[in-house]
């Protein structure tokens, strides 16, 4: 729940496809809902049906990052035959129900032991898969979400508080958002190619956990793209762009 400004124009691939960035519902240019229950990810479904209507389109190709990949799949669930492509780029897995442990999460961030900011950053993230973790520690572990903590990354770090809606964040996965098992056996008939994107260092969608995603679908893809932590449009745009454009081609 997040104004799509975020995305950019996610590292040049807009020069190899027409991009339409959605703000979600209270974010950006969006207006804020009077029902806030309507901030929750399944009601948001008609949302992108509308979107697809008001174009004139009869498929859509999609692309979704972290959290509007639980949206992504929620659509193609419902409307299998309105979707062409669909790209999930370092997706959150909560519309699935695969599980992450605290361990694969710890082990993905080992792959940044040299870097100099890790002693703190590690010993807060032992702190937050432990279940004890405050505002600071989460403020903390954010180099981890970066393939380079440098200033690109610390500004979309920073501009996170004022493009995000807060209320919508909370209410985004809230009860009755999600039923993985039935998600699973829609996702198990989607005819549509999938391309499953993971950074290699991403600590919020580790590649184990999205190896597994890939798994679900019947025509997926699996990369890793080597270096990239979850917004992998940033860390090597170049690799990133020759990657989406080739599968969206």
């Amino acid at each position: 729940m997040r104004a799509s400004a975020y995305l950019g124009d996610l590292g040049g691939l807009s020069a190899h496809r027409r991009l339409v960035l959605s703000d979600p519902r209270g974010t950006g240019s969006s207006a804020v809902p009077e029902d806030p229950g309507s901030y929750r990810c399944d009601r948001l479904v008609d949302d992108v049906e509308a979107l697809r209507v008001h174009l004139g389109l009869d498929r859509v190709d999609l692309l979704a990052h972290c959290a509007g990949a639980n949206l992504a799949v929620l659509y193609a669930a419902r409307h299998p035959d309105r979707v062409g492509r669909l790209a999930l780029i370092t997706p959150s897995v909560l519309a699935v129900g695969i599980p992450v442990p605290g361990e694969v999460r710890r082990e993905t961030a080992r792959l940044r032991r040299h870097e100099p900011w890790f002693p703190a950053a590690y010993a807060a993230l032992e702190r937050v898969t432990a279940g004890t973790g405050t505002g600071a520690d989460w403020q903390a572990i954010a180099p981890f979400l970066h393939g380079r903590w440098d200033d690109t990354a610390r500004a979309l770090d920073a501009a996170d508080a004022e493009q995000k809606n807060t209320e919508a964040a909370a209410a985004h996965a809230g009860e009755g958002a999600f039923d993985p098992d039935a998600t699973r056996a829609a996702l198990a008939a989607l005819s549509s190619p999938v391309l499953v994107l993971a950074g290699e260092v991403d600590l919020n969608s580790p590649p184990p956990a999205l190896a597994a995603y890939a798994g679900l679908f019947p025509r997926a893809e699996f990369v890793v793209q080597s270096g990239a932590g979850h917004f992998p449009w940033l860390d090597d745009p170049t690799r990133f762009v020759a990657t989406a454009a080739r599968f969206l081609a």
